[in-house]
């Protein structure tokens, strides 16, 4: 059940006499500040979460160049011992 118009206007006056409208103000600002450094903090994570996948794309390239070379010098290899 949601609350009607009125209502919430008597809920708001009441809040505002007992705690005042400079208390709420500041309630708003530092409630803001804290949205925006959540949005940051996630913002950051997300582009370190990104950089960590692309390392080890970057890991995992080279791993299989590596093999792929060793399993060719390996087959270079038993060539020679075969002749």
């Amino acid at each position: 059940m949601m609350p009607s118009v009125p209502q919430l206007l008597i809920v708001l006056a009441i809040v505002v006499l007992i705690f005042g409208a400079k208390r709420l103000k500041n309630l708003g600002g530092d409630l803001g500040g804290a949205v925006k450094g959540f949005k940051e903090a996630e913002k950051e994570e997300g582009k370190d979460a990104s950089d960590n996948v692309n390392g080890q794309l970057e890991d995992a390239a080279d791993n299989a160049a590596v093999k792929a070379d060793m399993k060719e010098t390996a087959q270079q290899d038993s060539k020679k011992t075969n002749s």
